[in-house]
């Protein structure tokens, strides 16, 4: 397919309006509960149940943002007991009866990992001198009280019989790279008492710890190179059943349930390698047993009743939506409770990608996804877009992103890369990138562009990188070396990894440090193609500040980039109600550029005719 040819182009309001995300998957007394986020209505997050016979309606009060700010990520922030939705908002803990239209501040800070116990909220509370563990009585003018402090970061308070555990990792760590798991005596409205760790430490990250039905802790951990699912019974920590995949995600936000309990002794686990997610279930012999699913993506929020297990999934042909898997039976069962609705979208062709596996330095490989434009033939060529994944330590995701298909469907082939420092490899990949940000990444991405160049897919001089984040700071550096890429987009983007380090939220910063090191700050003097920066006003993770000195030096120095500048709009530009003006921003950035090419090319022909 050439770019001259044409198919049905989604349109930018459709794409967004289809990206909704739905997260932190929560089964109570009364139903399923998650929580949704509609670019479309202002990028705001509700609390959403699900009742079988009835379907799904919105139950936190029309107008307020479920989410929480605890380590900058937040997670965990609603819960729901004994016909009361707990949930966190700009400012606090709230409480409301669910059939009520108002919500009580029950407290002010920064909170999350909500969670019930017997008669109690529990749940994580941050300032900036460290974290808390604190309890909440359910009923009553509900007085709180702490149960553990850290100057590090605490999470996961789970209540079990007669114990309490969590997790904790230091203020000069990422929980992904050290994390602990503790366990210590304890009974509703008591102290904590004799704590114990039972794993993690500087070189192991131990997390999501559930107590099972047996009574044993159940926790994963990366000590042998894989999150892989472990057992304590209150004697001896076993493995439950090795398996060389990530039976866990990388820990940005708190309230992760990657595995969850059958009535029957089975375990669900949602497994990931590389790009690719699927469901497993470990048999009480440890025997591993593959689901078949329609998925190729599962977010790390299992909800387990009975043999049915809840999840939020997605494949290339499927968004992300909510579904009931039944595994009562030889085949599983599935029913689809949400999904994004758009009518603008059905029927519409998508591009389905194929995985390619490019060889770089040391003979390691580099995995990309990659997207032909919609409806391309066979021997397709045309333009790029390299996709650098934010994180870094995060992933390409095999699923329907309609912000992609966006691109995909003006003729642009879209390319999502697992470069060095991804999870979904194992600890040794993922450590790999500390030191080397800015270098190992951009020359992965680089290699896999000059790998479609060599082949003939990509078009000569009509291949960009585009990346949000960390991915935004891969881009930059992209651009600011020889190599094949035209344009860059930066969204979100960190400039100067020291500066960063310096303004990042506390939870963040120990990553900062580990990170730099590599290629420095972005130097405008290197920048040697057209860049356009979109960033929020508001973004706490990575402020505009620094987005505004490296236009103003780009001006200094002739440059014209592109700025974008959201106002209101945090860290998640995709997800926030500018993302249309963020995508037309993107497309309209390629499109001047290729046309800058093309009219610089029949100058330079005019010219040569006329000696």
């Amino acid at each position: 397919m050439r770019l001259g040819d044409r198919v049905a182009e989604v349109p930018v309001d459709d794409a967004v309006r289809a990206s909704v995300s739905y997260d932190q998957l929560r089964i109570g007394d009364d139903g399923l509960f998650w929580l949704e986020t509609r670019p479309d209505a202002g990028g705001g997050t509700t609390v959403t149940q699900w009742r079988s016979g009835e379907g799904k309606r919105d139950v936190s009060p029309k107008g307020f943002d479920v989410a929480s700010g605890l380590h900058a990520y937040g997670g965990g922030s609603f819960a729901v007991a004994e016909g009361t939705l707990w949930c966190v908002g700009g400012d606090g803990l709230y409480r409301s009866r669910r059939r009520g239209d108002e919500l009580e501040l029950v407290a002010h800070g920064s909170f999350g990992d909500l969670t019930v116990g017997a008669g109690e909220l529990l749940a994580v509370r941050e300032s900036d001198q460290g974290d808390e563990l604190v309890a909440v009585t359910l009923t009553g003018v509900p007085p709180m009280r702490t149960l553990a402090v850290s100057r590090g970061f605490l999470g996961a308070p789970r209540p079990g019989p007669g114990r309490l555990a969590w997790t904790a990792w230091s203020e000069r760590d990422m929980p992904w790279d050290a994390c602990e798991v503790w366990v210590a005596s304890y009974s509703p409205r008591g102290v904590i008492k004799n704590p114990v760790k039972l794993a993690g430490g500087p070189d192991e990250s131990a997390a999501e710890p559930q107590w099972g039905p047996d009574g044993a802790l159940y926790f994963v951990s990366d000590r042998t190179g894989w999150w892989n699912l472990y057992r304590w019974d209150g004697l001896k920590v076993e493995a439950v059943a090795p398996i060389a995949g990530e039976c866990a995600a990388e820990p940005w936000e708190l309230g992760y349930a990657s595995y969850g309990f059958l009535d029957d002794g089975r375990i669900a686990v949602a497994v990931q390698e590389g790009p690719r997610h699927r469901l497993v279930v470990i048999e009480p012999d440890g025997v591993v047993r593959p689901v078949d699913l329609p998925y190729t993506s599962i977010k790390p929020y299992l909800a387990v009743r009975g043999t049915t297990v809840a999840m939020i999934g997605s494949s290339p042909t499927a968004a992300p939506q909510v579904a009931l898997v039944d595994l009562a039976g030889t085949d599983p069962e599935v029913e689809v409770l949400a999904r994004p609705e758009d009518a603008g979208l059905e029927g519409v062709g998508v591009s389905t990608p194929t995985e390619l596996r490019v060889r770089v330095a040391n003979g390691r490989e580099v995995l990309a996804l990659v997207y032909p434009p919609t409806g391309a033939a066979a021997d397709w060529q045309a333009p790029v877009v390299v996709r650098a994944h934010p994180g870094p330590t995060a992933s390409c995701l095999l699923r329907l992103d309609w912000q992609a298909q966006f691109f995909t469907s003006r003729g642009f082939a879209v390319v999502d890369v697992d470069y060095l420092g991804s999870t979904g490899y194992g600890r040794v990949f993922r450590e790999s990138l500390y030191g080397r940000w800015g270098l190992d990444d951009v020359g992965d991405c680089a290699a896999v562009a000059g790998h479609l160049l060599s082949t003939g897919r990509a078009v000569p001089g009509q291949v960009f990188i585009r990346g949000a984040s960390a991915g935004g700071y891969t881009a930059l550096h992209a651009v600011a070396q020889d190599g094949p890429f035209a344009a860059a987009t930066a969204v979100s983007a960190i400039v100067d990894p020291d500066r960063w380090a310096e303004t990042v939220p506390r939870f963040q910063r120990p990553h900062a440090l580990r990170l730099r090191g590599g290629a420095g700050r972005v130097r405008a003097a290197a920048v040697q193609g057209p860049v356009l920066l979109i960033h929020g006003t508001a973004d706490e993770v990575a402020v505009v500040e620094d987005v505004r000195d490296l236009a103003e030096e780009l001006r200094s120095l002739g440059m014209a980039p592109e700025v974008l500048l959201l106002a209101d709009v945090g860290h998640y530009v995709a997800s926030s109600h500018r993302a249309g003006a963020a995508l037309e921003a993107e497309l309209a950035h390629y499109r001047s550029v290729m046309a800058d090419a093309a009219n610089d090319q029949r100058g330079y022909t005019a010219a040569s005719g006329s000696r």
